[in-house]
């Protein structure tokens, strides 16, 4: 197992920049952004061009990495593909193709996505209408030797309501999907929040997993007092993200068990990566701290990763 991060974190530095940093700093692997350039959406990064993808740009991304001796462990497009418009949702299918394309490429490395839902039909609906949009979209992939993989992130956020916006948040779901030859990108944090053991979710589920995020979670009783589990509603629409009651923290900082989960991923035969996904509010905000941050992810996640 080798231990990287997820680069979207480092939106304004270019993929050289990220790598020599990554390097000196103890860090074996990136996770690639691929989002097509639209401006200042978070959590988002254009570090690999999908969409300009060509002999130049792949020769690029090559030698920023063997340069400084790291590996590529995905590259990460997470969109909504049962967004509700017909021409918006084939905007995100075109773009994840391309990151198919140029994944094929670059070696073959998995792609993450979600699900995604229209949030104006019902789970059942949502759930149809995967099963018809998918299948070619998993075929476009295995034809090029790419997996595709979805991560289990609940996206609240993207529902009017505070409802999940991505429907692979639970093992319930993982089971559905797989059915239709998706992947997983397992991350921890979000389970934690749902009040699901990270650990017993993922043991039955080690050998379907493609990438590991490490991504911590920070619970708060007495807010979920006041909010209830599905959080705050009369101030919800200034931070549709803002639960109120629960956070993201870098691992060792929340209460996901890494021991337990990294010992879980090798029990189970995992000898991917395991990529960190820096989205701590704590230490964000500035480059500074986004540095310190994964310095100590770094730090609190290199005794459990086997060089």
């Amino acid at each position: 197992m080798k231990l990287g991060f997820l680069t979207s974190c480092m939106p304004d530095r270019s993929l050289e920049e990220i790598a020599a940093w990554a390097s000196a700093n103890g860090y074996e692997a990136l996770e690639l952004a691929a989002w097509p350039h639209l401006g200042d959406r978070p959590f988002t990064a254009s570090h690999v061009k999908a969409d300009a993808f060509d002999e130049a740009e792949a020769d690029r991304v090559r030698q920023a990495l063997d340069e400084h001796g790291l590996v590529l462990s995905a590259l990460a497009y997470y969109d909504n593909n049962l967004a509700p418009h017909a021409v918006e949702r084939e905007g995100y299918h075109a773009h994840l193709r391309a990151c198919i394309d140029a994944a094929a490429v670059l070696g073959g490395v998995p792609v993450g996505t979600f699900i995604g839902r229209d949030p104006g039909r019902s789970v059942s609906e949502n759930l149809s209408e995967a099963e018809r949009v998918f299948p070619p979209l998993v075929d476009y992939a295995g034809e090029r030797g790419v997996r595709l993989m979805i991560e289990n992130c609940v996206m609240e956020g993207w529902h009017p309501d505070g409802y999940p916006g991505n429907l692979a948040y639970s093992p319930e779901l993982w089971e559905w999907m797989f059915a239709l030859g998706l992947h997983l990108n397992f991350d921890p944090s979000h389970l934690l929040w749902l009040g699901i053991d990270p650990v017993e979710a993922l043991r039955p589920y080690v050998d379907r997993v493609a990438h590991a995020h490490a991504k911590d979670a920070e619970t708060f009783p007495a807010q979920r007092n006041r909010y209830g589990f599905f959080g705050r509603t009369s101030t919800r629409e200034e931070d549709p993200w803002d639960m109120g009651w629960w956070r993201y923290r870098i691992p060792g900082l929340g209460e996901v068990d890494f021991p337990r989960y990294v010992d879980t991923l090798y029990e189970g035969g995992f000898d991917g990566v395991l990529s960190v996904e820096h989205e701590d509010p704590v230490w964000g905000g500035s480059p500074e701290l986004i540095e310190a941050g994964l310095r100590i992810a770094h730090n609190n996640l290199r005794g459990l990763v086997v060089q």
